[in-house]
């Protein structure tokens, strides 16, 4: 029988590593499922043992009753502030002083190099540790105290509750970080409290604090906040001479550090990296608002302390602005796939982050009359990274009472169909399925990537075609190889872009069941939820003929899903629809489904990576997943063997790491047809 303490100790050992690999290292090797396994058996073995609690145990991130309110904590080394440097003459002049400081403190013998380090704009924190364990978390504050939020700050996994025994423990040590909301999980966010009917959040840092000034942790725990760490406070008994030996250390400890960070010789090289940041801002999934240039040397550092409450040895390189004012000239409507009436600002074109915006959201009316917008009004426009543009508000004082009141329409602007306001949502929706807006919509997500993925039906084409009615549906995309002559005689369309979509149109057939399933556009559900569905009734036969609780069955597919499936079916057009589809031979059942033969990989996980001669990605999947095999998107120890082709990467890297053995494209064909070899070797 397992010794309950040993399985404890085991148990807390295995969640922290897949959590560090999966938060700290974005290198994942558990799959989803057995990692709530441990969990689950965890909190059991803890509740079974209460002897042996932890507050340092994965099972304490989340838990206790709403707070009351929040207590003020002063930390043991102040939380500076950074003077800015905008551009590079400013940083030069830094330089100077920085060098007569060094100079002055008979140090400049010393070598000077710096660190350069992106400027994430979030919620700076403060995470004690004392003899390896979390104590306390606090927010900056006014620098010289703050707030203790250690309860929100259990909630982010990426944060230890206990250092990893690969660095040194010293008995105290105050970690820096900044914590965060990744860009495409703001966007996200928002679009769920729209839905909700709750105030949307401006920007991601506001989300970002928010989160953590939640007196109830459930809330902090909702939402997928981040944290990237970047300096020491207060330490005992640990000695470090170098900001990059601070860096190599908080690695060590299992503490996220941006892997962008650099060490330089010179501040024109610093500059450098500065101005690369900037560049490459708009690709991240974090803000940035500007790079921290600071001298490396710890020793230079403590010698040349800080004036007021900015250190001598560090420097905010300052970017241009996300944010500009502008006119909101209009406030117009689209409809969505769904019949969802959704307004959007029409802005005298400004320049935002380097790009030029002339839209920006408005998720729906109560949005607009949250932030009291009116027609005509001065607005302050953000835009954060790849998130679209936003309003965050109007300019009041520059009203000059010209502005007018926006009105939601009572009809729809394409069909004129009254519009319906369901019990329970914000959203306005026009109930006619018939709608030209909403099926233009359909006709865009049907052919988009995540769904049939057809090349050559972008958005301006499809609107031509459906204008002309050339397509009225998605099936009658399938009709147009027939009407070949009709399409060469469309002014832009030649013999090769002709030929070319509708070979794509062709090639959409072999799609996989659940990614036709996502085309369809019904309500709820996403290409997460058509695989759940589609693992549980792998055939379109099968759904159209399931009830409610059997779609509800599927893995995490709620009963909002479960009924918009229903709904979907039991109206004639869309019933329709899916048999012209299957007749155009579109896939609609799964591989499982369809084989009928030997399945030689039942049991085995396989994980595809690189470039295949003979398979296309799909193709490949589809070929595993017909012989009994599951796919996985990860290497782990359960992996039975990788697939690995042209210019594999980092998952045969780690293939070659944990043992897993590894076949060639040609090993992959055998595999297939005669199931993995009894010789596997990594």
């Amino acid at each position: 029988m397992t010794d309950p303490v040993a399985r404890i100790a085991e148990l807390r050992d295995l969640i922290e590593e897949a959590s560090y690999r999966y938060y700290v290292l974005d290198d994942p090797t558990t799959e989803d499922a057995v990692y709530d396994d441990w969990m689950r058996e965890l909190e059991a073995l803890e509740a079974a043992h209460p002897e042996h609690a932890d507050p340092a145990s994965p099972t304490q991130r989340i838990g206790g009753e709403p707070l009351t309110g929040f207590v003020e904590y002063t930390h043991r080394e102040p939380m500076l502030s950074l003077a800015n440097a905008r551009g590079g003459e400013e940083l030069e002049d830094w330089d100077r002083r920085a060098r007569a400081t060094i100079a002055q403190e008979g140090l400049g013998d010393r070598p000077v190099a710096y660190v350069v380090e992106p400027k994430i704009d979030g919620l700076a924190i403060s995470l004690t540790y004392e003899d390896g364990v979390f104590v306390r978390g606090t927010t900056r504050g006014n620098g010289v105290s703050g707030e203790d939020v250690s309860t929100n700050l259990r909630t982010i996994r990426a944060i230890p509750l206990r250092l990893r025994a690969e660095a040194q423990t010293p008995p105290l040590v105050e970690v820096r970080g900044e914590v965060y909301l990744p860009l495409d999980a703001f966007a996200a966010l928002n679009e769920q409290r729209a839905a909700a009917g709750e105030p949307t959040f401006a920007n991601p840092r506001n989300s970002a604090a928010g989160s953590i000034r939640q007196l109830d942790p459930a809330v902090a725990a909702g939402r997928p906040l981040a944290i990237w760490c970047y300096a020491l406070g207060a330490v005992e008994g640990l000695e470090l001479a170098s900001q990059q030996e601070i860096h190599a250390w908080l690695r060590a400890a299992g503490f996220p550090v941006n892997p962008g960070i650099r060490a330089v010789g010179s501040i024109a090289e610093a500059g450098e990296q500065a101005r690369g940041w900037e560049e490459r801002r708009n690709t991240l999934n974090y803000d940035i608002d500007g790079a921290v240039i600071k001298l490396d040397d710890l020793t230079l550092q403590r010698q040349m302390g800080s004036v007021g409450r900015a250190p001598r040895w560090a420097v905010a390189y300052k970017f241009a602005p996300t944010t500009a004012t502008t006119t909101l000239n209009d406030i117009q409507i689209s409809v969505g796939r769904t019949g969802a009436l959704v307004p959007f600002a029409v802005l005298e074109p400004v320049v935002v982050g380097g790009v030029t915006v002339s839209m920006a959201t408005l998720h729906n009316q109560d949005d607009v009359a949250r932030k009291g917008l009116m027609i005509g009004d001065t607005v302050v426009v953000q835009r954060a990274g790849d998130v679209i543009p936003q309003i965050v508000g109007p300019v009041i004082e520059d009203r000059d009472g010209t502005e007018r009141d926006f009105v939601m329409p009572d009809a729809c602007p394409s069909c004129g169909t009254p519009v319906e306001s369901p019990e329970g949502e914000v959203v306005r929706r026009c109930a006619n399925a018939a709608c030209p807006a909403q099926a233009l919509q359909r006709l865009g997500h049907f052919v988009s990537r995540g769904a049939l993925d057809i090349e050559g039906l972008g958005e301006r084409t499809l609107a031509r075609l459906f204008e002309i009615d050339m397509i009225a549906d998605a099936a009658d995309i399938y009709e147009l190889a027939g009407r070949r002559e009709d399409l060469l005689a469309l002014d832009g369309f030649k013999e090769t872009s002709v030929t070319n979509l509708l070979r794509a149109i062709e090639e959409s057939k072999s799609v996989p069941w659940p990614r036709v399933l996502f085309g369809l556009g019904i309500r709820h559900v996403g290409a997460i939820t058509a695989e759940s569905i589609t693992d549980v009734l792998p055939s379109l036969a099968a759904l159209r003929e399931a009830d409610a609780e059997q779609i509800a069955a599927a893995d995490g597919v709620g009963g909002a899903a479960a009924e918009a499936v229903i709904a979907f079916f039991a109206v004639p057009a869309n019933r329709e629809l899916t048999d012209r589809l299957e007749s155009a031979g579109l896939t609609t059942e799964a591989e499982r489904a369809r084989d009928e033969g030997p399945r030689p990989l039942d049991g085995c996980t396989v994980v595809l990576t690189g470039g295949l001669e003979n398979f296309t990605r799909d193709q490949a999947k589809r070929a595993l997943i017909a012989a009994g095999a599951k796919v996985a998107s990860s290497v782990s120890r359960k992996t039975t063997f990788v697939v690995a082709g042209r210019d594999p990467g980092s998952k045969a890297k780690k293939a070659e790491d944990l043992g897993v053995p590894q076949l060639d494209e040609e090993g992959l064909e055998r595999a297939l047809r005669d199931g993995p070899p009894d010789d596997l070797v990594a």
